[in-house]
């Protein structure tokens, strides 16, 4: 039996989720307008929702995936419907 390592595990999930990485791009985006039109910084995001600094900046990178909690959080944190966030995809293309 073949020992799968944590490399082998992360490009899989990175494999399983390539063809929504334009989808999540545009996410990205859209958290990046809402925060600026909201007139907040990033450490002042970070400081009201308890986070580290260094959490949002990696979001909005792309370096780290904000998960559904977490984006519920900033949706309310910044006045967005969810919606917003997730533009006119529906799930149906993928």
């Amino acid at each position: 039996m073949k020992t799968i390592t944590h490399a082998e595990t992360r490009r899989s999930k990175r494999a399983h989720t390539a063809a929504l990485q334009a989808v999540y791009d545009a996410i990205v985006q859209r958290l990046i307008e809402a925060r600026r039109e909201s007139g907040l910084t990033q450490r002042e995001v970070s400081a009201q929702i308890g986070r580290a600094h260094s959490f949002l900046s990696k979001c909005e990178t792309g370096e780290r995936r904000v998960d559904v909690l977490e984006l519920l959080q900033l949706a309310k944190l910044y006045e967005k419907p969810l919606q917003y966030f997730l533009g006119d995809w529906d799930g149906r293309d993928s």
